[in-house]
């Protein structure tokens, strides 16, 4: 029985909390919807319950405005557990069938532990690297709803946490330029008001100034951080390393 399935996305982004993808890497969905691209949000949990909110409807709506400040395509929000968190089978299968369903050429997840934070964050990286692998098993169907097999052609890690001043330090990482797209994911992260209330404006100064930090560092008013677990190749070595800069840029 064949599927009826949407659009395929081009990026995927996960995470383990509604709010996570936005303050990791926020400016660079935006910045690839600028640019035409497809691109989606899965998050694992719907991040209940947490202090500020007064219930999951809240939070859910949250999410969806920041979904639309950022122009993304898609939003899907799992039905696994916040604060307990496991990378499990069925919590793998259950991410694996939206990426079989989506068809994402990329899928970004989160890229490492964020000690003093939520422990989810580490199962959600887990999840992410076996339901990419999943996705592409064949002889599988009665996990996977007559879901179409599907192969990621890249996945890619970003760190979350806002403290961590080593990044630079590591290889195969990269900066995404997004100085045209900062105030988006600011903008966005605002959104989740409930969880970032004037009291907590200190979290959007460290925002951007770690996205000021990495920009500098790559050339630009702005960036993100983004991680490969394999080698990156380049096809156009000047057009990398020294891109030609836009008009009246």
């Amino acid at each position: 029985m064949s599927v009826e399935l949407p659009t395929p996305l081009d990026v995927l982004a996960v995470g383990a909390h509604p709010d996570d993808v936005e303050i990791a890497i926020g400016g660079t969905l935006a910045r690839l919807v600028q640019q035409g691209h497809r691109v989606g949000i899965c998050d694992l949990t719907n991040g209940e319950p947490t202090p500020c909110s007064p219930g999951p409807e809240t939070r859910l709506a949250e999410a969806r405005e920041a979904a639309r400040i950022l122009g993304v395509h898609m939003r899907e929000t799992l039905t696994l557990p916040n604060r307990c968190l496991f990378d499990s089978f069925s919590a793998r299968i259950s991410l694996a069938r939206v990426i079989r369903r989506w068809r994402p050429a990329i899928v970004i997840g989160i890229g490492a532990k964020t000690p003093m934070a939520s422990p989810d964050h580490w199962q959600a990286m887990q999840i992410t690297d076996a339901a990419v692998f999943y996705s592409r098993l064949t002889k599988w169907d009665d996990e996977f709803a007559d879901l179409p097999v599907h192969s990621v052609r890249k996945q890619l890690w970003y760190p979350l946490g806002l403290s961590t001043v080593d990044h630079l330090d590591q290889s195969s990482r990269f900066i995404v330029d997004i100085s045209a797209s900062l105030t988006v994911k600011l903008d966005a992260i605002r959104a989740y008001q409930t969880q970032f209330p004037p009291s907590k404006d200190r979290v959007f100064r460290l925002v951007e100034s770690q996205n000021r930090f990495f920009g500098a560092s790559a050339g630009f008013e702005a960036g993100e951080m983004l991680i490969s677990p394999t080698t990156l190749g380049i096809r156009d070595l000047m057009q990398t390393v020294c891109p030609v800069e836009p008009a009246g840029g």
